[in-house]
């Protein structure tokens, strides 16, 4: 009797186990993951993300240091005056430490934003899609360049809110110098000390320029990098692709052109949120300038009041302070992440890429 039952509840678990099996086989051909699954996918995902971030600022950290300090200078002492003099001058003044400062603090935010980035443009594009397909007479419809930027406009919208704070101390600690009065020793005494010393609210200043740039900035990322690559596999010109597997060259130039569109468009609301970041800070005017008398250039009420103010104190062109080391810094750092995020995925086996 015994072993009778014995053999009944070995047969119910293979019964069930081959159920279980079945219906997991099921959710998998109609595209829903087990949720052990899903969940490993996602975070193999976020540190796809997280890597590709990592890896692609800090290979142009020193260029991104100087764009800062060219974006905020005072043009009555000018200190950096073009890419090569200002790296030079960072290496004599600072050595090679100078080019890099900063970097950790903006690795500990680029990481997370990065990651919460792409794992957004992936669900925001599902999202968009699936909404777009229930539209009469687009049920077989795929992912379009407007679509796309719709997408990567939300995945930038969402990654930039979540980590602004980290962005805003960044800015400060960047903007700092070895003769300058120090006044932040590192990314938790700067989040601390403007807490303490301005209140919660400044640590979103510059918020609304940023959010406002991020849209045309990690949108046409999104969509321009998406989209040529679409068009090389599908049009294959010039004998460019001859299968659906793009070289990492090929990527990497489409990663560039990316990064040179978004970039140009959303750069002066960049300018901008530097410029409202250092607002509040009493060691500002004399770290950026070496003097105080520069220090009422630094008050701005708002977004519109700080464009109306540069451009009349130093003209339109100051909203594109800092644009050659930031092409030179952005055209490599958005290819190096599109293909290192792409890379990463391949290596962990995650089956969902972003141009699926």
């Amino acid at each position: 009797m015994a072993s009778e039952d014995v053999v009944g509840k070995t047969s119910d678990s293979a019964v069930t186990t081959i159920v279980n099996l079945a219906e997991e086989a099921k959710l998998a051909r109609e595209g829903v993951k087990a949720p052990g699954h899903a969940i490993l996918s996602i975070c193999k995902s976020l540190v796809a993300g997280g890597v590709a971030g990592g890896v692609s600022r800090t290979a142009v950290a020193p260029l991104e240091r100087l764009k800062i300090l060219l974006q905020v200078q005072n043009p009555h002492n000018i200190k950096y005056n073009g890419t090569i003099q200002g790296l030079k001058y960072i290496w004599k003044t600072e050595g090679f430490r100078g080019l890099f400062k900063g970097n950790g603090t903006n690795c500990a935010r680029i990481v997370p934003n990065s990651a919460v980035k792409f794992f957004s443009y992936e669900q925001a594009s599902r999202g968009i899609l699936l909404l777009y397909r229930q539209q009469p007479g687009n049920e077989d419809a795929q992912l379009t360049p407007l679509l796309r930027l719709g997408a990567g406009a939300c995945a930038g919208i969402i990654a930039m809110s979540a980590t602004y704070p980290m962005d805003m101390v960044r800015g400060r600690l960047t903007v700092q110098t070895e003769k300058s009065p120090y006044q932040y020793r590192g990314m938790v005494h700067a989040l601390s000390t403007v807490l303490r010393e301005e209140g919660p609210r400044a640590l979103y200043k510059g918020w609304l320029p940023s959010v406002i740039g991020v849209v045309p900035y990690v949108g046409l990322n999104f969509a321009v990098y998406e989209s040529l690559k679409d068009w090389l596999i599908k049009s294959r010109p010039f004998g460019l692709v001859e299968d659906s597997e793009l070289s990492v060259t090929t990527r990497l130039a489409c990663g560039a052109a990316a990064g040179t569109v978004g970039q140009t468009v959303a750069y002066p609301l960049d300018v901008i949120r530097r410029r409202m970041q250092m607002v509040g800070w009493k060691d500002a005017a004399s770290i950026v300038t070496g003097d105080g008398r520069s220090k009422a250039q630094l008050e701005y009420s708002g977004m519109v009041d700080a464009f109306r103010k540069t451009v009349r104190h130093e003209g339109f062109g100051a909203l594109y302070k800092g644009l050659v080391p930031n092409s030179v810094k952005v055209v490599p750092s958005i290819a190096i992440a599109f293909v290192t995020y792409e890379m990463v995925k391949d290596v962990l086996g995650v089956e969902m890429r972003i141009s699926d």
